[in-house]
C-alpha cells in the first residue's frame, strides 16, 4: 500500500459529562510535525497523544483539535471556588489601583478562569480514556483516508510511467535513422572536396557525430529508473523519500537527452518526458 500524507478524519461521542469531538487534518511535509489544540481538560494528555500519533504516522504536518462541551447537568453541579474568586478580585483591584484604565474582568472570563468552577465532580481518568479512544478512532479513519488517496496517487504514477515508456519507444528508433541521414549528407559533401581517402574521413566524422547524439545509455537508464519506480510503488510502504530521489534521477536523464538532441522530434520527446516527470514529482511530494 502507498500512503498519502493528505487526509482528514473526525470522531465524536456524547456522554453524561458532555460532548467530545476530535478532528485530525494532515498535509504533506518533509518530516512529521504534530500540532495539538486541546482544551484544558485534556492538556495533561498531550504527551501520550503525541506518542500515539508518532507510532502510527511517519511524515506529514498533522493538526489535532479536540473539543469538549460540558453538559448542562455537569455545569449545574459545578460550584464557584469562593476562595479563588476572592483572590482574583483582590488581584484585579490591585491592578486597577496601579492602572486605573485597565479593563474589568467579565463574568465569562471569571467562569473560564482555571479552577474557578469546582472540579470535584469531574472524572479526569474517564476524560483521558474518552480522549484516547476518540483519537485512535479518528487516527484509524485518517490512515484509511491516506491509503485511499495513496492508491489514487499510485494509479496516476503508474499511468505516467506508461506514458514515458511510450515516449522512449518513439525515441529509440530515431537515433540510427539520424546517423544514417548524417552519413549520407556527409558522403555527398566530402565527395566534392576530398581525394580517395574520403572513406576514412567520413568514418571519423560519422563516429564523432554518432558519439555526440548517442542517447542509448540515457534511454537505457531511464528504462531502468522507471522499472525501479514501478517496483517501489508495487512494494508500497513509506516510500515518499525514495520516490522523490528517483524523480531527480529521471529528470537528469531526460535533461541529458534534450541537451544531446539534434532532432526536433527527440527534443519534443525530451520536453514531454520532463513535463511528465514534473507532474510525477508533484504527486510524489504527497506520498508518505
Amino acid at each position: 500500500m502507498i500512503f498519502s500524507m493528505t487526509g482528514y478524519a473526525a470522531a465524536s461521542q456524547e456522554t453524561p459529562q458532555g460532548s467530545f469531538s476530535i478532528e485530525i487534518r494532515s498535509v504533506n511535509n518533509r518530516y512529521l510535525d504534530i500540532l495539538f489544540r486541546l482544551p484544558d481538560e485534556f492538556r495533561r494528555q498531550e504527551t501520550v497523544m503525541r506518542e500515539l500519533l508518532t507510532t502510527q504516522l511517519s511524515r506529514g504536518k498533522v493538526e489535532c483539535r479536540l473539543n469538549f462541551s460540558p453538559s448542562a447537568s455537569t455545569v449545574n453541579l459545578q460550584q464557584l471556588d469562593d476562595a479563588l474568586l476572592e483572590k482574583l478580585l483582590q488581584l484585579e483591584q490591585a491592578i486597577k489601583t496601579r492602572h486605573p484604565a485597565a479593563a474589568s474582568l467579565t463574568v465569562p472570563e471569571i467562569l473560564k478562569w482555571p479552577g474557578m468552577l469546582g472540579s470535584n465532580h469531574t472524572n479526569f481518568e474517564e476524560f483521558d480514556e474518552i480522549g484516547m479512544m476518540l483519537l485512535q478512532a479518528a487516527l484509524d479513519d485518517l490512515k484509511a483516508a491516506r491509503i485511499r488517496e495513496g492508491n489514487k496517487l499510485k494509479s496516476i504514477l503508474l499511468n505516467r510511467i506508461q506514458q514515458m515508456r511510450q515516449l522512449l519507444q518513439m525515441a529509440s528508433p530515431r537515433i540510427p535513422t539520424l546517423i544514417a541521414a548524417f552519413e549520407e549528407k556527409l558522403h555527398t559533401r566530402l565527395e566534392e572536396i576530398i581525394s580517395n581517402n574520403e572513406d576514412e574521413r567520413i568514418h571519423q566524422e560519422i563516429t564523432l557525430f554518432a558519439g555526440k547524439i548517442d542517447v542509448d545509455e540515457e534511454l537505457s537508464r531511464l528504462q531502468a529508473h522507471l522499472d525501479e519506480v514501478e517496483r517501489i510503488l508495487n512494494k508500497g510502504g513509506c516510500v515518499g523519500k525514495r520516490l522523490d530521489f528517483m524523480m531527480q534521477e529521471l529528470h537528469r536523464e531526460a535533461n541529458t537527452i534534450g541537451s544531446k538532441s539534434v532532432d526536433l522530434e527527440i527534443t519534443r520527446i525530451s520536453m514531454e518526458l520532463k513535463v511528465i516527470i514534473e507532474q510525477m514529482r508533484e504527486q510524489v511530494q504527497n506520498i508518505e
